[in-house]
């Protein structure tokens, strides 16, 4: 079959500190969306590694995966197109650490800021995806899973050095 479905792969970031959820304000073709700190994953990266640089780039904090909290499959069409995008997204929670104030965050990112549950609940149009809030309320029910779960073989890295 030579038009075999490909899923993007992407890692989002679940990061609770105080009540409060650390989350990224970007552009996008729909305008200012709220997001988790998320990305896509790159040639020789397990998707924990890609979760913790995608933190780093997009919030300027240290993050250290401790639980996977979910896997989620999403459709996307483009605005303005008829173009889908489909979506799988290994979605993660643990630990914040430092932060480097003087790192400039990845293109497209305004901001990165802290909201509650009901803050995030009372806009759900200024969320980039569904996904948003369904890792949200995954996370708060307490469903999390071991991080072994997710198992990269050493040869992806072996491709990408």
């Amino acid at each position: 079959m030579s038009n075999r479905w490909k899923p993007n792969v992407t890692v989002a970031a679940i990061i609770e500190q105080g009540g409060h959820f650390l989350l990224v304000e970007e552009h996008t073709r729909d305008g200012l969306k709220l997001n988790n700190p998320a990305g896509h994953l790159d040639p020789g990266e397990s998707p924990q590694a890609a979760c913790v640089r995608e933190v780093l780039e997009e919030t300027a904090h240290d993050f250290t995966p401790t639980a996977l909290v979910g896997v989620y499959l999403n459709r996307f069409t483009k605005t303005g197109t008829e173009h889908n995008l489909t979506y799988m997204r290994f979605a993660f929670t643990g630990s914040v650490g430092a932060y480097y104030a003087e790192r400039a965050l990845d293109t497209g990112i305004v901001r990165a800021l802290w909201m509650t549950a009901d803050e995030l609940r009372a806009c759900p149009e200024r969320h980039r995806s569904p996904l948003l809030l369904r890792g949200l309320e995954d996370y708060l029910v307490g469903q999390r899973f071991a991080l072994s779960l997710v198992h990269t073989d050493p040869s992806v890295q072996r491709l990408h050095p």
